[in-house]
């Protein structure tokens, strides 16, 4: 196959041996980011857990606060309540590099810093329980926002390891050995030539010095 394929000379055969050094070079520093890349994929994927389990405990926490306010309460004071909240919140986009992948990075600011603006009604009309879901929400409102953080980090970077796998398994199990193949092909066919001309060397060489003994005979005769 690999006679098929190169050109069997010296100067491809400088050209091969500089293409397996470079894949070698390259095989191994893609092997490297591929690794660095799974660690800091594991850590995500343990930080995505626990997120996940805090924030579930939140809003179930706080379902569980509204379905008590929700029994206690009529339907029109439930919606009067949220009608005009007081609080806004503003999301902050960003992104760091993580070993050439562009991960997320969320952040928010809220317009004002009182916290008792969570609450968009009075005291007066509403139960207790209504005043913990709301403040559950706010509690697990960061956690939600840094696992959402977390999980489009993790698909990111689990692409990101598909392809590098890709690349290093096609250096691996293509390039390199089929560069492989191509300088020992063209060594062997290098070294058939030369000595395919030292045979014709040594045999012009005899029949040099067959003519120059017969030529030598008939001079003496």
């Amino acid at each position: 196959m690999a006679g098929k394929q190169v050109n069997p000379t010296r100067m491809e055969l400088t050209r091969l041996k500089r293409k397996l050094v470079t894949a070698v070079k390259g095989h191994r520093l893609l092997k490297d980011k591929r690794d660095e890349l799974m660690r800091q994929f594991l850590d995500l994927v343990r930080e995505d857990m626990e997120l996940r389990l805090k924030v579930e405990a939140g809003i179930k926490a706080a379902n569980a606060n509204f379905v008590l306010a929700r029994a206690g309460m009529s339907e029109e004071t439930l919606r009067a309540a949220f009608m005009a909240p007081k609080q806004e919140v503003y999301l902050k986009t960003g992104k760091k590099n993580v070993m050439s992948v562009d991960i997320p990075v969320f952040d928010y600011d809220t317009r004002t810093a009182d916290k008792n603006d969570i609450y968009s009604y009075g005291f007066a009309f509403t139960s207790s329980d209504l005043d913990g879901a709301v403040s559950s929400l706010n509690d697990v409102f960061p956690d939600m926002l840094k696992l959402a953080e977390v999980e489009k980090s993790c698909r990111l970077m689990a692409s990101e390891i598909e392809k590098t796998r890709r690349r290093v398994n096609a250096l691996e199990h293509v390039i390199i050995p089929e560069t492989q193949e191509g300088i020992r092909y063209i060594t062997m066919k290098l070294d058939e030539n030369e000595r395919s001309t030292q045979v014709r060397l040594m045999k012009v060489k005899d029949m040099m010095l067959e003519e120059a003994h017969n030529y030598s005979e008939k001079q003496d005769s």
